[in-house]
């Protein structure tokens, strides 16, 4: 007997997930890429996947998901797919325009939110991207000023709409470039820069081919914007006031050695989860 071909044979959530195999070439987490974009189109979280296994996807709610699956295939990442990211728990609005917020780089938030800062204290995330730093510092503390700039129009705008959702009045979003529009003295500058080398190997591979390569890559073997913070924070902080940066996992010591050399003082380098050198921080005086 032929079958229509506007007939769409049913599937269920558990055929789905079982399509994560054909992404084994294209990603290092199939299983996770499968269920977040079925997650997206059925409105419901991994719990409910798994829970319900045999619930029947609608025509078109599995159109839906093919068409997202042949995005993935070819190598579009999940985030710019499905238009969000979480970080710190909280849902980002993404866009190709910026980076996509990873979670290597909330050790910068877990960090900042350790040190010894006081209440009413201000905070100056420079390249802000989404805004995930800053508003995921924001989200844990209400009563600190913070200010996030990126030299992008497209981010300061999107860095936007996602303060406006998250309804954080004490987030100002600003244009600069570095510190060109920036004024007033900061008790803590914290920044995810540039930091990988023009030529790198990792810029033709996975997620980073579709990000901008001005978020990412930077002059002078990956150091130089590391270089300029390290340099125009000293005009910005606060006596006794913080430097926090993340950058790659092989730059840990370059970057003590410009904190130092910068006249900072406490200068430490923190490993990610994976073990890997990510951030750096130094007090602007003697702490």
């Amino acid at each position: 007997m032929a079958v229509h071909p506007n007939i769409i044979n049913p599937q269920t959530i558990s055929d789905v997930l079982k399509r994560s195999a054909e992404l084994a070439d294209v990603s290092d987490t199939p299983r996770l890429d499968v269920e977040v974009l079925l997650g997206h189109i059925l409105e419901k979280d991994r719990t409910f996947l798994y829970t319900w296994p045999e619930h029947q996807l609608s025509d078109s709610q599995q159109q839906a998901f093919d068409a997202f699956f042949q995005r993935r295939l070819q190598g579009e990442p999940v985030a710019h797919i499905t238009g969000q990211r979480e970080f710190w728990s909280l849902p980002f609005k993404v866009t190709p325009a910026t980076l996509i917020p990873r979670p290597e780089t909330e050790l910068l938030v877990e960090l900042a939110l350790k040190l010894p800062l006081s209440e009413q204290s201000s905070v100056l995330d420079l390249g802000t991207g989404t805004g995930a730093i800053a508003l995921a510092i924001a989200c844990e503390r209400s009563d600190w000023h913070i200010t996030a700039t990126d030299a992008v129009e497209a981010a300061v705008e999107l860095a936007e709409e996602n303060r406006q959702q998250f309804g954080f009045d004490h987030v100002q979003i600003l244009q600069s470039d570095w510190f060109s529009n920036v004024e007033g003295l900061f008790d803590l500058i914290v920044s995810n820069p540039p930091y990988i080398c023009e030529g790198d190997s990792h810029l033709v591979e996975g997620d980073v081919r579709f990000e901008p390569a001005s978020a990412l890559v930077a002059d002078e073997q990956g150091l130089a914007d590391l270089q300029a913070i390290i340099i125009g924070a000293r005009l910005h902080l606060k006596p006794g006031g913080w430097l926090l940066l993340e950058h790659g996992f092989d730059q840990g010591a370059v970057v003590r050695e410009m904190l130092l050399g910068a006249g900072y003082s406490d200068v430490v380098t923190h490993a990610d989860l994976a073990g890997k050198d990510r951030a750096s921080l130094g007090c602007l005086v003697d702490c």
